[in-house]
């Protein structure tokens, strides 16, 4: 019977995609505790950097390092957009391109009709977009997921920097997904330069108080040394936090996939079921029919 065989051909397709959604699942659970614990770790130690920055903001005033807070009128603009490299991971890439877009349409919208903002995407998911939409993407860093460390990212947080002291871009901001927990992503548009003072982002947290701290060797030495170190660390944080988001976006769709496909399962085993009982009677019918026709 072509319905009963039609059936069985979904059975085993769903079946099949079963199996392929809960390995999907695990190798996603697996990178992110991985992941987790390596943002869960790093966040105290960003965090921490940007409230000694803050409260050392009157120094860098005095210092070579006021390259880096220059407040200018924002006419160029850059924006690092980090989405991923593969989807399958729910509405984690299109939140990223809707959230650009936004800023585009609203924020950036008199510069961005000049032409005046640039976007740096990474995750091959982001370049394609904006790439293919025709969007001014002045680089695309793809790899960066293959090998993430700092030593990866470090180069590239220098280069952004070396691009605002050169007055190429006069703002410089993040659009990336936030690690909450594995179904929860914050997405964030933050700003990275100039330093922003007195407003905090992310999980940073806010000095009241002015710390009172003991300089070795010397305060000069300690802002030059402590401003693109976590400048460095701001953008390292960010690409990690989205990594992390994506493995727990991608490990939560995939539980719900496999959950659908489960209850497609048990549908399509009733449709199964009673199509045969169907078949199984009207053979039956067929039997007897034929049994007492014999008779007559």
């Amino acid at each position: 019977m072509a319905g009963l065989k039609e059936v069985r051909i979904r059975i085993a397709s769903v079946k099949s995609t079963q199996q392929i959604t809960s390995a999907m699942k695990m190798v996603a659970a697996s990178k992110l505790r991985k992941a987790q614990n390596s943002i869960v770790k790093l966040r105290p130690y960003a965090a921490k950097l940007r409230e000694m920055l803050q409260n050392l903001s009157g120094s860098i005033e005095n210092s070579n390092e006021s390259q880096y807070s220059e407040l200018r009128d924002p006419e160029k603009i850059l924006l690092i957009v980090i989405a991923s490299n593969r989807g399958l991971c729910g509405a984690f890439n299109s939140n990223i391109m809707k959230a650009t877009l936004a800023l585009l349409a609203g924020k950036y919208q008199a510069q961005f009709a000049k032409g005046n903002v640039s976007l740096i995407t990474i995750g091959k998911r982001a370049s394609e977009y904006f790439t293919k939409r025709n969007f001014k993407v002045i680089g695309q860093h793809d790899d960066f997921f293959d090998k993430l460390n700092f030593a990866t990212i470090s180069p590239f947080a220098e280069s952004l920097m070396q691009s605002f002291v050169k007055k190429e871009f006069d703002r410089i901001e993040i659009v990336y997904n936030q690690f909450k927990n594995a179904a929860v992503q914050k997405l964030v548009a933050e700003q990275f330069l100039p330093i922003v003072r007195d407003t905090q982002s992310g999980n940073t947290v806010r000095s009241q108080t002015s710390a009172d701290y003991i300089f070795e060797p010397d305060k000069e030495t300690v802002v030059r040394e402590l401003i693109p170190k976590t400048l460095r660390i701001q953008v390292f944080k960010a690409v990690l936090d989205s990594f992390a988001a994506e493995m727990g976006a991608r490990m939560t769709a995939m539980q719900q996939a496999t959950d659908n496909a489960r209850e497609l399962l048990r549908s399509l085993n009733i449709t199964y079921n009673k199509a045969r009982q169907n078949q199984i009677t009207n053979e039956l019918i067929e039997i007897v029919s034929g049994a007492e026709a014999l008779k007559g």
